[in-house]
């Protein structure tokens, strides 16, 4: 609410004075029905009743009512001035309310660790983002904002009802009580529908998202069809929860509009009768019929509000439980060593929290601007070694230790060790924006003549300027418009312009042919010699050229040491080698 409460007090000041002047008019009109066309002598404060001598007292403006108008006029007026300011500053209120709180959501949600974002879908995440979000602002501008506004009005409406008749206005209140009370049994209600609907949206949400970006993979493989009738058959039950829910809404509102009939009802027969019994005057009915009505819509807000607060408590604790989520978080005093130094896993084991053992027992050390490969098949283990070297996995006690230069990576600060580790994934994320702005994300401050350098190492400079717009060609959403070679080779130009200390390439050249594999090894040995270099790769081809190379299988180091050491070892390298080796030649 910071930077917001000023407005939303403005806002309530407003909207007291709007109810102050809501109770005026009817009072004018009860006035001058008894005491200016009839001859009732008035009752009012002494103030007033000077107000009304200074215009020339009863006489005169029986003789002028245009007087009386003018008054009704000028205090719609400034209700309507009041009624504007009120909207404006509830409006504005609202506003920098959102904001700051979609600016403090996508802070947190930046600080969590990755392990959180795989156990919740994206869509879920979006939905709770804007769906829970918009719920949020309606109820605190549109219904808890209004709440300043109905207790004084019903405060007020009560106070001049009973001081034109106070046995009708016991009746009045006395439906209150089942007003409220009808309102906290349908909150119960629609509390438990609205989460199961916000549940189902979420859902309907992830599904719809999974498609547009996986469009091509859905096209590819013919599931138009299947798609179509997945979401067909979430959306049927999103629909039939809102339904539900809706149902709860109608039998609230309905159940509401019998109430207020029948309260409405019983105030006009029975104030008739006090009229004809003469306890009553006519222009004291008129007023109390007036502020009967107008203490009936707040009456009614007030029970909604009660119902509506259920679907937001429900919006809340969906948010909740992003802001609750534990941040990733250095430890005290953490560190920001010179990561030039050697690497070590000194017995290294992981599981994922679904408790599959990925890394058993490892220990290697690569040398300081060293190039060393590892090769291993899907499942190995390869690149989870790489996602705990840049904390993306976080390495928990008694499950070894990682270190650069002697020092603990977990005793150093994420931020500096992640600017100095340059990763190359094999399926590369690019933004919605230009190959250039893509390129220099990282590195915002890059000039274009660095930018180019960048894309002429990861052999891409000749392929940016065969399209029309070169460097300014807008890449499609998770870049849609590249061939996946070209992605990848975006991906290395991507680290290669923040010139890290450690360059991690996983399986990052699986989708360029030899020859591009060829000349990019060749471009990375010339120009990154300062720099430690890790390849991960199923092609021998791409590490062969390495100074030492560790072979994975099931989550062990089996095998390591020079190309040539390996192939005279006769082991899974010989065995990998010889496939690999034979296949080329059946292509050749």
């Amino acid at each position: 609410m910071r930077g917001s409460i000023r407005y939303f007090l403005l806002s309530v000041l407003f909207t007291l004075l709007v109810s102050l002047f809501d109770m005026i008019n009817p009072r004018i009109i009860s006035f001058t029905v008894d005491s200016v066309i009839g001859d009732v002598a008035p009752a009012f404060p002494a103030p007033v009743m000077g107000m009304i001598q200074a215009f020339g007292g009863v006489e005169y403006l029986r003789n002028h009512l245009e007087a009386i108008a003018a008054a009704v006029a000028l205090t719609a007026l400034i209700r309507a001035v009041c009624r504007y300011f009120w909207r404006y500053y509830n409006a504005k209120g609202a506003e920098t309310f959102m904001e700051r709180t979609r600016n403090t959501v996508f802070h947190h949600l930046m600080t969590l660790p990755t392990s959180w974002f795989g156990s919740h879908h994206t869509g879920d995440i979006i939905q709770r983002c804007t769906s829970d979000m918009e719920t949020i602002k309606v109820f605190l501008s549109e219904q808890l904002a209004s709440l300043f506004r109905i207790l004084p009005m019903i405060f007020l409406a009560f106070t001049f009802m009973y001081h034109i008749h106070a046995g009708l206005t016991g009746i009045a209140a006395a439906f209150l009580p089942v007003i409220v009370g009808y309102s906290l049994y349908f909150h119960r209600r629609v509390s438990g529908a609205f989460r199961k609907a916000d549940v189902e949206e979420g859902k309907l949400s992830s599904i719809a998202q999974e498609n547009l970006t996986g469009v091509r993979v859905v096209r590819a493989f013919g599931k138009e069809q299947y798609e179509t009738e997945r979401f067909e058959s979430r959306n049927e039950t999103y629909t039939a929860y809102w339904i539900r829910l809706m149902r709860l809404l109608a039998a609230f509102w309905c159940s509401g509009d019998l109430l207020t009939a029948a309260q409405i009802l019983i105030i006009t027969c029975l104030g008739t009768k006090y009229c004809v019994e003469g306890s009553m005057t006519a222009g004291g009915f008129i007023a109390f019929l007036t502020y009967n009505t107008m203490m009936i819509w707040p009456v009614r807000m007030l029970g909604r509000i009660i119902t509506n607060l259920s679907k937001t408590g429900v919006s809340l604790q969906r948010l909740q439980e992003i802001m609750t989520a534990e941040p990733e978080q250095d430890r005290e005093n953490a560190l920001c060593p010179d990561l030039s130094g050697d690497i070590v896993f000194d017995h290294v084991s992981y599981a994922y929290e679904t408790g599959v053992d990925v890394l058993k027992d490892v220990s290697m050390t690569i040398r300081a601007g060293s190039t060393v490969g590892i090769l291993g098949g899907t499942g190995s283990g390869k690149s989870t070694l790489m996602y705990l070297l840049d904390r993306i996995y976080p390495l928990k006690e008694k499950e070894g230790k990682i270190s650069i230069g002697g020092v603990d990576i977990q005793d150093m600060s994420a931020a500096w060790l992640r600017s100095h580790i340059g990763m190359v994934l094999q399926e590369p994320y690019l933004f919605s924006r230009s190959l250039e702005e893509n390129i220099r994300i990282a590195s915002p401050s890059t000039s274009h003549s660095e930018v180019r350098d960048a894309a002429r190492l990861a052999a891409l400079d000749e392929s940016i300027m065969k399209f029309e717009d070169g460097y300014e060609t807008y890449v499609g959403e998770r870049g849609v418009t590249l061939s996946g070679g070209q992605k990848q080779r975006t991906a290395i130009a991507q680290m290669l312009v923040r010139k890290p200390s450690v360059m991690v390439f996983d399986d990052s050249l699986s989708a360029v042919d030899t020859e591009t594999d060829a000349k990019i090894r060749q471009a990375l040995s010339e120009h990154t010699a300062d720099s430690t270099v890790i390849l991960v790769a199923h092609r021998i081809t791409t590490l062969m050229h390495a100074d030492e190379i560790f072979v994975m299988d099931k989550g062990r180091i089996k095998e390591h040491g020079t190309h040539q050491e390996l192939l005279d070892q006769g082991g899974i390298y010989r065995r990998i080698y010889d496939l690999q080796m034979a296949g080329q030649e059946a292509q050749t």
